[in-house]
């Protein structure tokens, strides 16, 4: 049983006892050598055919594997690669949803030190080939659905494409069940693609085998993960939230985690939330918000201790909601797939009040300041840029903030975000959660688009069931400015089926204001 830090649960503990020596008492390995693969499976891998990870998919069943399943997986597929010639360093991707050839695939791929790169599996033909071009892998491993796509991005037989079904599995069973790792803990071990539109490339994000000793911060911290939890994350491991958060700190916690598999669907999870007695959870702001539209909680048992979400703040009614059905606090944790997490709202920790709409207050060992242009430290209520103190100096999240007169922190918005009308300075963000208070309204998207007199106008995207005329155009403004500020409300509304989102389930206003000036430079041409 793993103890130490997971003894305690108290902010104040927290305090008093994290520190980086106490998180490398977590695990087997040491700063010399360490392996992921090992610190999450293998040395959970008991003979007691424990849980390790619990699948929704999304057609209703239910799928099971054992830490002892994906451990004896893992090695036969690291001896497989072994005789394919790859060697430490070289990439290995893989395209696959939450199933036993994926975690066989991401963990047998690191215990050769080949460096494992999940891949969402809704990219299309363009997205995939710039990663492809960018890692430069020697295998793609995929499923017999995405075995022709991922074949037309090959060029001179580059990536070798690997079909994981059954018969693959099945030819892997003669290989041996155990493998023993030999990676340095600065050895690269994942690259990782934050999300981002079809034809940008974000640039991948590396990580080595030790940053799972620094992401163990955002599991005691940010998901309040303790051994004893029955876990659940719905966010598709291919990105940063699903792998380091929902997949890779509950394991290497011997904590039994979930996730979901296929088109994401409320009602299937909140079955699955009552089916497995999920106790603890981390999803992203959409998630909640797609349970609360559906209107069927009433239809579940839920037993939840702990909750947490990231992505972007959950609107006030979302909150409320939360409340009501799942009577615990849905703990905001803030960060990004470059920096790590570094604001938390310490769930479970009974000495922590958690506020509404507040980003909470540091991780042990990290320093944030909301700051002037100048450099100079806001006061509480002022907003300014979130700054985080790395390798000895100030560098931006590109967000901005502020924070309370007890030292919580509140986000206000990408910095690109902030919409400046007329000499007003307003928050998408604000003025998205105000207008989602309305009954009517189940997402809203706010930008800033072009006007000759003000600069700036508001315009509102607004997902609705009920029909579009006027008079709601005029009740969702009166609405707005009422709560708000009568300067502060969307001058434009119009009406969409949906909005367009990153990977991460986050409404992508950067490609709403690209659809913006591509209608605008229309016009003019």
């Amino acid at each position: 049983m793993i103890s130490g830090l997971t003894d305690y649960t108290r902010y104040a503990d927290a305090q008093a006892h994290a520190s980086s020596a106490a998180l490398w008492e977590l695990f087997d390995g040491d700063r010399e050598y360490f392996n992921i693969a090992h610190e999450c499976v293998t040395r959970h891998a008991d003979g007691s055919e424990r849980d390790a990870v619990r699948i929704a998919h999304a057609d209703g069943a239910d799928e099971v594997l054992s830490f002892d399943t994906i451990a004896k997986g893992a090695a036969q597929f690291a001896h497989w690669l072994d005789a394919q010639g790859v060697r430490p360093g070289e990439r290995i991707a893989f395209m696959l949803e939450p199933s036993l050839p994926f975690y066989v695939c991401l963990f047998g791929a690191m215990q050769t030190g080949a460096i494992s790169v999940p891949l969402f599996t809704l990219f299309g033909p363009d997205a995939l080939r710039l990663r492809i071009g960018d890692c430069e892998p020697e295998i793609l491993v995929t499923n017999a659905e995405k075995a022709e796509l991922a074949r037309s991005v090959a060029a001179d037989g580059k990536p070798k494409v690997i079909v994981a079904d059954e018969a693959f599995l099945a030819s892997l069973g003669d290989l041996p069940t155990s493998y023993e790792p030999r990676t340095r803990a600065n050895d690269m071990a994942v690259f990782q693609y934050t999300s981002g539109t079809t034809r940008e490339l974000p640039e991948a994000v590396k990580h080595s085998h030790r940053t799972l000793v620094t992401l163990m911060f955002a599991a005691l911290y940010g998901t309040g993960i303790r051994p004893g939890d029955a876990f659940f994350c719905p966010s598709s491991p291919a990105w940063g939230h699903g792998l380091w958060h929902g997949t890779l700190a509950p394991l290497a916690l011997g904590v039994t985690t979930g996730t979901f598999a296929g088109r994401f669907d409320p009602v299937r999870l909140m079955r699955a939330l009552d089916d497995f007695g999920i106790t603890n959870m981390s999803a992203a702001a959409t998630h909640y918000r797609m349970m609360k539209n559906s209107g069927r909680a009433a239809d579940f048992t839920f037993r939840f201790d702990k909750l947490s979400f990231t992505g972007e703040p959950i609107d006030p009614a979302t909150l409320e909601w939360i409340d009501q059905w799942f009577k615990v606090p849905a703990c905001s944790m803030y960060g990004t797939t470059e920096i790590g997490v570094v604001l938390v709202n310490y769930p479970g920790a009974e000495d922590f009040p958690v506020k509404p709409g507040a980003l909470g207050k540091a991780v042990p060992g990290q320093r944030l300041e909301v700051q002037r242009p100048d450099g100079s430290v806001c006061d509480p209520g002022e907003i300014g840029e979130l700054m985080l103190w790395r390798a000895g100096t100030w560098m931006t999240t590109k967000d901005r903030a502020k924070t309370d007169a007890d030292g919580y922190f509140y986000h206000c918005g990408r910095a690109d975000d902030v919409i400046i009308s007329a000499g007003w300075t307003m928050s998408a963000v604000e003025i998205e959660n105000t207008m989602l208070r309305h009954d009517d309204v189940l997402e809203c998207g706010v930008i800033g688009v072009p006007d000759e007199q003000r600069g700036q106008v508001v315009k509102a995207f607004v997902v609705s069931n009920r029909a579009a005329d006027d008079a709601f155009v005029r009740e969702l403004q009166d609405f707005t400015r009422e709560r708000l500020a009568q300067h502060e409300f969307p001058r434009l509304v119009e009406f969409v089926d949906e909005l367009p989102k990153n990977p991460a389930g986050k409404v992508h206003r950067k490609m709403l204001r690209d659809r913006e000036a591509a209608k605008d430079a229309e016009a003019v041409g």
